[in-house]
């Protein structure tokens, strides 16, 4: 069983944020294999699909970002999922826009979905998924930032980032997440 997290917010008035990137890879990945992310449960959108007689669950909390452990905390309970098979996808400051990080496992970096999933699962050890968006290029609040849309010259490189995401989404189920971890990483 591989469980597959994006984080965002929910409503159109954040779709194209910075901080729904999560929940872009989840829209692609889905859009992709032909699923549909539309089961409304576990204050989450989900959907479960199997893939090589693998199942694999797609969720999206509906929680708003700074409460998004509420949601995994019990969709992992209901589906008795291992924090091992848990990946969590989530923008990044601290990576310039459009490149991905895959971990093992950290700290939150002072992400409040990363955090609110840190306290919820009451361990740093979930598999991650960081996309950059880079920080602001003029003086601006982090929370305006990151919920504001991508800037023209951002567009490209993120839309990349999404593809070669869900390429790392696709390649994890059916690889050790190690491999995918230093084939993705390499770029």
């Amino acid at each position: 069983m591989k469980c597959i997290v994006g984080l965002g917010n929910p409503g159109k008035k954040y779709e194209k944020t910075r901080h729904n990137v999560g929940f872009m890879i989840i829209d692609e990945l889905a859009k992709q294999n032909h699923w549909t992310v539309s089961q409304e449960k576990f204050k989450g959108l989900f959907t479960i699909e199997h893939v090589n007689g693998e199942k694999i669950l797609l969720l999206k909390p509906q929680t708003y970002m700074n409460l998004s452990g509420d949601s995994l905390r019990m969709f992992m309970d209901y589906y008795d999922i291992d924090e091992e098979d848990v990946l969590v996808i989530y923008d990044d400051l601290d990576l310039p826009p459009g490149k991905i990080r895959l971990r093992q496992k950290g700290g939150h970096g002072g992400h409040n979905g990363i955090r609110s999933i840190i306290d919820q699962l009451g361990t740093k050890d979930f598999k991650r998924l960081r996309v950059g968006v880079g920080r602001a290029s003029v003086p601006m609040s982090v929370v305006d930032y990151v919920l504001g849309t991508f800037d023209k010259d951002q567009q490209g490189p993120v839309s990349e980032a999404v593809t070669q995401s869900v390429k790392a989404c696709e390649s994890w189920m059916e690889r050790p997440f190690n491999e995918v971890m230093n084939e993705f990483n390499a770029n």
